[in-house]
């Protein structure tokens, strides 16, 4: 058996669903999407990703650090400097968010209409 039949994401127990639960997160989506384009420290993420609270940013970028997805780098200057940046992996799962990223903008007039009809509906 190789790793990939090791972890089984359907299993609650397994940590392969802690996994898919992080990449699934809005803000895991967002903050990799916005570290795409280069290295950024954390007020620039924090204007990239609007709507997102000092403290859920700070979460979950010690998350993805955690899990090897992004890379954080101090710098030991006055005043302090940290920049954040996607490390391998994290650059292996942008072409995969990218895909649910560019999904969503093509069918959202759909996903509108849809919302609408059944909004109708229930009313």
């Amino acid at each position: 058996m190789n790793d990939e039949q090791a972890f089984d994401p359907y299993n609650p127990n397994c940590p392969s669903r802690q996994l898919v639960d992080r990449i699934g997160d809005r803000w895991t989506v967002l903050i990799i999407g916005a570290l795409a384009s280069g290295p950024a420290r954390y007020g620039e993420l924090a204007d990239s990703v609007a709507g997102i609270s000092p403290r859920m940013l700070s979460q979950t970028l010690k998350a993805l650090e955690r899990d090897g997805l992004v890379a954080r780098e101090a710098f030991a200057e006055i005043p302090p400097r940290v920049v954040y940046s996607l490390t391998p992996s994290g650059e292996s799962l942008r072409p995969v968010l990218l895909a649910v990223e560019t999904w969503a903008r093509q069918h959202m007039p759909g996903v509108l209409a849809a919302r609408e009809a059944f909004d109708a509906q229930q009313a």
